[in-house]
């Protein structure tokens, strides 16, 4: 069963048309009428891929394998030069990604306890509106936490995705103890034969140790009430942080 069909990768690769433009563009425009690429380009190349956020390490491994490869290739035009860097790109993306397929695990886990973290404004309930939709559609039931006590509006914005999707949805006033609310959450779940949980929690930057804190504290109600769980957790980050993203990943992490 499979619920990936659901999503609109169309409208995914829309949104990340900027992204894409900016760097091949750019190294279009660094390699184009070039009529022979030297280490001045490569140099050129490297400091657009730096500027753009992609990080060191792969922006030497991409200009390194162009140096290697044009070393012995006859074509070194910029086309050549960026199907090299695509082909990195494309190499690095398959050594991260098992599958672009992903399932949760139902029957083993039930149910299946998913806890949605990530900093303020990251689009964790979005992303929590769009899941129970799809989850919904391939034929589970699903229950919403709504974790998130500390920000005004929170509970209403989730109850309207919780909504749309058709989806029952805990959630207690501002203020309550989030680390309640997910514990309830799994109550219900349990109560009602639920296939799978989504607990959404107060966005919190990665370097507030309190906050940080009282997630870890989230994460350990939850593996009490229900042993092995939470079975996933999804740290939701805004598509431009770029390399931030990945200190986030670290941080988050640490606690979770």
């Amino acid at each position: 069963m499979s619920f990936i069909k659901n999503f609109n990768f169309g409208k995914l690769k829309e949104g990340l048309s900027k992204t894409r433009d900016k760097i091949f563009n750019k190294i279009a425009e660094t390699v184009t009428g070039k009529a022979v690429i030297d280490e001045l380009t490569l140099e050129e190349m490297e400091e657009l891929l730096i500027s753009s956020d992609i990080g060191y390490d792969l922006a030497m491994k991409i200009v390194e394998e162009v140096r290697k490869q044009l070393k012995g290739e006859k074509d070194r035009s910029g086309e050549n030069v960026l199907e090299v860097v695509k082909r990195v790109l494309e190499d690095e993306l398959s050594h991260s990604l098992s599958s672009v397929e992903y399932i949760p695990d139902v029957e083993k886990y039930n149910p299946f306890v998913i806890l949605i973290v990530g900093v303020n404004g990251a689009g964790k309930t979005t992303t929590i509106g769009k899941l129970a939709h799809n989850f919904k559609m391939s034929g589970w039931k699903v229950v919403v936490g709504a974790a998130d006590t500390f920000r005004a509006a929170a509970n209403e914005q989730l109850e309207i995705w919780a909504q749309r999707a058709g989806v029952p949805i805990i959630s207690r006033e501002m203020g309550a103890d989030p680390s309640s609310v997910a514990y309830e959450t799994i109550e219900e779940a349990i109560r009602v034969k639920a296939d799978v949980v989504m607990i959404d929690t107060a966005g919190r930057l990665h370097t507030k140790v309190n906050l940080m804190e009282e997630l870890r504290k989230i994460k350990n109600v939850i593996a009490k009430k229900l042993p092995n769980s939470p079975n996933e957790i999804f740290l939701v980050v805004d598509g431009t942080t770029g390399q931030n993203a990945v200190q986030q990943g670290k941080e988050f992490s640490k606690v979770t």
